[in-house]
């Protein structure tokens, strides 16, 4: 992400937001907010007050969140309700309570912001929404309506939204209006004159409380992650392998998991031939793959052209298909990393072995 311009985009977040109603609320104070990349110590340990309800939307954790024996744990409490927002049976759609049906990026007005380039888009719906589907829009709306708010924003449509959102002094924004991005439908941001190259920094202008570009010198030196081959020498004895669930080239993340050639694509396990002969492996043979979180199944692949001590799983395999109804996260960590707490999903020490009794396809 070193490369993102998700920065540019100068959007009035707020708006949409609205931290101003949380404090209005009887909390008196802005909602306690989780990482999501720790949703299995959310559901399972966290307390005062516990986690009672979850709604999913754009999102499949029950397949994407690490340390799934945590998540699908939390997934399964009997006091929980979840309410799942989604167009397929994913793994998550298993354990909801109640699933609604809901419209997909063809059927709804959105705005597109972008992580590699610097234009604005707008979407507008391209089909009708099928049978009872609405928008996330709709159903938070409606939500928000039967639970007796009476703010004078859950009546704002979507076009009231992204004026809003627009509505803000960036000078990047400066000329972008709805009625514009109807009319062009993609519109750069302001961020240099016409035909000029954006040099944000050519003048200086760093976001830092001294102006100039701070790379933290006191703090440079490399620690290694605490899983990793040059990170705890006792875990890496026992699990020796660096385990990288890398994007698969036909899906994105769990999306498109229900198709069954990306099915296929996510059950194979990339490996050096000398760390396969090593253990015994043979080209096509099903294996575990395991450590102290979990364990998991695929059929090998030899590939020459990865380092040694180092297998690729492509990402990310619906549990509900896979062996045993365990995928991939079921062996990844929710450490988070101690810059700007992401997950740590390439962090993620492995041993692997022949599964001489194991079977593959579909685990029902």
């Amino acid at each position: 992400m070193q490369l993102t311009t998700s920065g540019a985009f100068e959007i009035n977040r707020a708006a949409l937001e609205r931290p101003d109603l949380q404090r209005e609320s009887t909390l008196g104070r802005e909602a306690r907010v989780v990482n999501m990349a720790r949703l299995g110590h959310a559901l399972v340990e966290l307390s005062q007050p516990r986690v009672a309800a979850l709604v999913v939307y754009n999102s499949n954790p029950a397949a994407i969140a690490p340390h799934q024996t945590k998540v699908v744990a939390g997934l399964r409490r009997e006091d929980l309700f979840t309410a799942v927002l989604e167009q397929f049976q994913t793994d998550t759609a298993d354990y909801a309570d109640i699933v609604l049906p809901v419209t997909t990026f063809l059927e709804h007005t959105d705005l597109y912001l972008a992580y590699g380039h610097y234009y604005l888009q707008l979407a507008r719906p391209a089909l009708r929404a099928p049978g009872e589907a609405k928008s996330n829009v709709e159903i938070f709306r409606l939500l928000a309506k039967r639970l007796g708010f009476r703010d004078a924003c859950f009546d704002d449509t979507e076009d009231d939204m992204i004026r809003a959102l627009l509505k803000n002094p960036s000078p990047y924004l400066q000329g972008i209006t709805l009625e514009r991005l109807d009319a062009e439908r993609s519109i750069r941001l302001a961020v240099s004159p016409s035909g000029e190259p954006f040099l944000p920094f050519a003048q200086g202008g760093f976001k830092t409380s001294s102006g100039k570009f701070e790379f933290g010198a006191p703090s440079l030196a490399y620690t290694p992650p605490v899983e990793s081959r040059w990170g705890d020498a006792a875990l890496a004895r026992d699990y020796p392998l660096e385990l990288i669930s890398a994007k698969n080239d036909d899906s994105m993340n769990s999306t498109f998991g229900h198709r069954a050639e990306v099915d296929t694509q996510t059950s194979i396990l990339s490996i050096h031939p000398l760390d396969a002969e090593a253990r015994g492996i043979v080209q096509g043979m099903p294996v575990e793959v395991f450590n102290g979180r979990g364990a998991c199944f695929f059929q090998v692949e030899f590939d020459e052209q990865l380092p040694r001590r180092v297998l690729r799983a492509r990402s990310v395999r619906w549990n509900k298909h896979a062996p045993a109804r365990m995928g991939v996260n079921h062996l990844t960590s929710e450490r988070l990393t101690d810059l700007g707490d992401g997950p740590t999903f390439y962090s993620c020490l492995v041993e692997v072995r022949p599964h001489l009794n194991g079977t593959f396809g579909t685990a029902g």
